[in-house]
């Protein structure tokens, strides 16, 4: 062998050789890297925004604590702002989560790759994200004192849809407008607990001489009810936390706690209680906490059945 066949030989076992194997801790440090954005970004975008909402809630504006805020929140206007937005997440969530199961369950029914399909599961793909000031313009557009149906209604045939006062700027038109993205919201996150269900359970209770009854009784039934329960929770706590759409439908007047805790911190009449809209920030958190620990729980016992 000659010096340079030697010397060709030694480079390659060098390339070859394996280097030194990284320890544990390195190991884990590296596998956290890719977490660090999500982390940064919940950071930013929720944890330092509730700690800003906690600490404003217990100031009295000069660097120091106080209980005043909270206890304000006691008095007629908050309180009946907390009712109102109770009761509207709550019918909209019970109006969404019927209907938005019916749909799911007609999909289901149908051909997995059929184009029924497609078609409701694309339209509730965007349709749980059509809010805000478009969804109020189109539904003043439609709705309104001189929409497209009001007028058509009213001049055809003499049918006057505001003829029990503005209905559309009050509780009930929140209630319409918040169902139209509530019900697609539903269908999505319902499908795929319809889709769990196995043909075999229908087919085991067949032959054991069970109906359709006893099927849904005793299987589909318990089996659908956390996943059905924790969707219900979803859209109430989806319903709780909008602001956009209430606030651009009503301009005038806080008959919900998001446009309270607006007209608390930018309005030019009551001045002064930042802090007592931080402490309706406070219980709102508080409310959608309580709300998604349950939906969590129920997610969890569904998830037994989706595997």
């Amino acid at each position: 062998m000659t010096v340079s066949d030697a010397v060709v030989v030694r480079r390659q076992g060098t390339a070859t050789a394996p280097g030194p194997r990284p320890t544990a801790a390195r190991r884990r440090l590296l596998d956290h890297l890719g977490v660090l954005p999500f982390l940064a970004f919940v950071g930013v975008f929720l944890l330092y925004p509730t700690l800003t909402v906690v600490a404003g809630a217990f100031s009295d504006g000069a660097d120091g604590v106080t209980l005043d805020n909270v206890r304000a929140l006691s008095g007629p206007a908050y309180r009946d702002a907390f009712l109102r937005s109770l009761q509207l997440s709550a019918l909209t969530a019970a109006i969404g989560a019927v209907s938005g199961a019916l749909l799911a369950w007609a999909v289901v029914t149908g051909s997995p790759d059929g184009r029924l399909r497609r078609t409701v599961t694309a339209a509730s793909g965007v349709l749980a994200q059509f809010g805000g000031v478009t969804l109020a313009f189109a539904f003043l557009a439609t709705l309104g004192f001189e929409g497209i149906v009001t007028v058509v209604l009213r001049d055809s045939f003499g049918i006057d849809l505001f003829a029990g006062g503005a209905w559309i700027f009050e509780l009930p038109g929140l209630v319409l407008v918040y169902t139209y993205f509530q019900i697609p919201l539903m269908v999505i996150v319902f499908l795929p607990a319809l889709d769990g269900l196995r043909p075999q359970w229908r087919e085991a209770s067949d032959n054991l001489g069970g109906n359709a009854w006893t099927y849904w009784r005793h299987i589909g039934g318990p089996i659908l009810a956390p996943a059905f329960l924790g969707s219900l929770l979803l859209l109430f706590a989806n319903a709780f936390s909008a602001y956009a759409t209430a606030a651009a439908l009503i301009s005038q007047g806080a008959s919900i706690v998001p446009l309270q805790i607006r007209a608390l911190q930018t309005g030019e009449v009551i001045l002064g209680q930042q802090g007592v809209g931080k402490a309706l920030g406070l219980a709102m958190v508080i409310v959608v906490t309580i709300v998604m620990a349950l939906y969590a729980l129920l997610q969890r016992r569904t998830t037994r059945w989706l595997r």
